[in-house]
């Protein structure tokens, strides 16, 4: 890893609960090498905080804007995270 490793928060609404999000999101972030986690909100919602390379992330991101093949994300926020802790994977996270 390079020193151009940044870290995101991103908020997914619309129908993603229910669809594989998570799987999908996990799948994703293992093919482009991401570490952070992925879990569903008690809002309906999906978080994801994501931790890699600036480009690997723009790629992931952009996937997991689409989504799944029953997903429809009719939202999503992202914001950087300034101090992250420091991912050594990427975990489904349950409440």
């Amino acid at each position: 890893m390079s020193g151009n490793i940044k870290t995101y928060k991103i908020l997914l609404s619309g129908r993603v609960q229910g669809v594989g999000f998570r799987y999908f999101s996990q799948s994703r972030a293992s093919k482009y090498n991401i570490k952070g986690f992925v879990r569903n909100t008690y809002a309906s919602k999906v978080e994801i905080v994501c931790q890699g390379e600036e480009e690997e992330l723009q790629q992931f991101i952009n996937e997991v804007r689409k989504g799944p093949a029953f997903s429809v994300v009719s939202d999503i926020e992202i914001e950087e995270i300034k101090k992250p802790q420091k991912y050594d994977s990427f975990d489904i996270k349950f409440y």
